[in-house]
């Protein structure tokens, strides 16, 4: 499956990989059909199995968790957990909601293009934050990040919309990262260093879950 957000660049390498194969031939046709691939395999966006477990909270990210420390959630101002996943070039890129619940608020900031992997990008990239809370009335906090070569955040979220865990939300081009600002007593389960499936593996679960 790929992202609806692919399409038209794949429609246009397409092109010019053919038009060039056309013309000029093989030889200096290869490096765009090659170019092609790799735009294909950014743009790829899988079906994810979404986990019904009660309270989980499933990785808005495909990635690598770089950082699971206790922090102040800049956007709510309280103490959480913040966990961090960074996204490669390789990575799904499509993001998804971590919990079910309904969107309070949006933040869209400016910024620089530091690579992802860095602390200083959380406050300094640009960035798309996303404040939902539960049904059950705890807080999550999603922030995209944009990264060293990243130069769009999408967010197709509105402020008072109701959403399932695991739906698809936005997408991120080329690599980046994800924060996540959960409640300071989530029973947290992803390990540092680890990859992560977005929508697929659970990372933590919310602190009155059965886990």
């Amino acid at each position: 499956m790929i992202a609806r957000e692919g399409w038209s660049r794949i429609i246009i390498f397409a092109m010019l990989a053919f038009g060039v194969q056309m013309f000029a031939g093989t030889v200096w046709a290869l490096p765009l059909w090659l170019l092609l691939l790799l735009v294909i395999q950014f743009f790829r966006d899988p079906d994810r199995e979404i986990p019904q477990q009660p309270g989980a909270i499933v990785s808005p990210a495909h990635g690598r968790v770089i950082a699971i420390e206790n922090v102040a959630d800049p956007y709510i101002e309280r103490r959480a957990l913040k966990i961090s996943i960074f996204m490669n070039i390789f990575s799904v890129h499509s993001n998804r909601t971590p919990v079910e619940g309904v969107v309070v608020k949006k933040w869209y900031e400016k910024g620089r293009f530091f690579n992802a992997s860095l602390d200083k990008a959380s406050q300094l990239n640009e960035r798309s934050a996303v404040h939902f809370r539960t049904r059950d009335g705890w807080d999550v906090t999603s922030v995209q990040i944009a990264g060293l070569v990243a130069r769009r955040i999408l967010c197709y979220l509105k402020n008072g919309q109701e959403v399932e865990r695991g739906e698809r939300y936005g997408f991120i081009r080329f690599g980046s990262r994800v924060d996540l600002y959960l409640p300071e007593d989530t029973y947290v389960v992803a390990q540092l260093g680890r990859w992560v499936l977005s929508g697929t593996d659970i990372i933590g679960f919310l602190p009155v879950s059965d886990y």
